[in-house]
């Protein structure tokens, strides 16, 4: 009998094809799960592939005595409960490298329509206020080339980052908690995240969300921040906190901001963000392209069916599980 795994929500054709060549799949592959529909599956199943963001907590893995994998379609794991899955011997993997190049794209998607006021002008016209001719004041934003940016952490989608605003004659600055090795040579100059903040004309973050990183931008930070500046998050975001970014956008504090993640998904629909002209708004689409998504399945797929051979899978977020439980008593294929 094929080992039983459970899917949470549609992921591309590829990895889903991957998965039942050699499982038993079972969830929906149409909808996202509400958490409960999950939980109430869960008691059988040997792994977990996680295409929504269903919280693995104490509740979650108390329902589920026989898991041994959790494989999560997003290279961030902050829903995840890692130390206590550890614990309990179960592999948790997710899916960095692959959403790179994508991340990076919609990141200077956001940038761009924020400091040129593209979504302002387009929802100008949308609402049929086009009236005369040309605008000579109106919607100005600003050039690109000599501008500072600077990036809240240089991975490997802030690396990408870095590498765009090159091509528009950016300088490039950047804080992290580790200093890169290399990046003297790639041009991008280290500086602390004071200064950062204080003399960035654009700020890009691109940090996991952990517990030293929940609200790392908070109103003391925007407070310091240039009056024009343009903050970017597409990493996760409890990083800043919304209420005082929405408090500094009202009253123009600063430029702008371009968000693809909030603070509670789906962003609630009283929110002052839908009401405000100088945010750029985009529903958690950071790897929203065909090639990634499936791209990003695949590795999923991989990942779960490579910890259920009993092999090491190519990206296994605590590696020190195996000192809890070997690969060799979770193979069942």
């Amino acid at each position: 009998m094929k080992p039983k795994i459970l899917l949470t929500g549609p992921i591309h054709a590829q990895g889903l094809r991957l998965l039942e060549d050699l499982l038993t799949v079972q969830g929906d592959t149409k909808n996202p799960m509400a958490r409960e529909d999950v939980l109430r599956l869960l008691g059988d199943k040997e792994g977990i592939v996680l295409a929504s963001l269903v919280k693995v907590d104490t509740e979650f893995l108390n329902h589920a005595p026989n898991l041994k994998v959790i494989s999560t379609v997003s290279v961030g794991y902050d829903h995840i409960n890692v130390e206590e899955s550890t614990r309990r011997g179960i592999y948790v993997c997710n899916t960095p490298g692959v959403l790179t190049e994508c991340a990076a794209e919609i990141t200077w998607s956001l940038i761009l329509s924020a400091y040129k006021r593209t979504s302002e002008a387009e929802r100008f016209m949308r609402a049929n206020k086009w009236i005369r001719g040309f605008y000579g004041l109106e919607f100005l934003g600003r050039d690109l080339g000599g501008k500072i940016l600077g990036i809240i952490g240089l991975g490997r989608i802030g690396i990408r980052v870095a590498e765009i605003a090159k091509c528009f004659g950016m300088t490039v600055k950047y804080y992290d908690v580790i200093k890169h090795k290399d990046a003297d040579k790639m041009g991008i100059q280290y500086c602390e995240l004071d200064k950062i903040l204080r003399g960035s004309d654009i700020i890009s973050i691109h940090i996991p969300l952990t517990k030293e990183n929940y609200h790392l931008i908070g109103e003391k930070e925007l407070k310091i921040m240039k009056k024009d500046v343009i903050l970017i998050n597409t990493s996760r975001g409890s990083i800043i906190d919304e209420r005082a970014l929405i408090e500094s956008l009202k009253e123009k504090r600063i430029g702008g901001a371009g968000l693809d993640v909030f603070e509670m998904e789906p962003l609630p629909l009283d929110s002052e963000l839908l009401r405000l002209e100088n945010v750029v708004l985009s529903p958690h689409r950071g790897s929203a392209s065909v090639e990634t998504r499936a791209a990003m399945a695949k590795l999923a797929a991989r990942n779960l069916i490579t910890v259920l051979k009993g092999e090491m899978p190519s990206a296994l977020v605590n590696p020190e599980v195996s000192r809890i439980k070997s690969l060799g008593e979770v193979k069942l294929l």
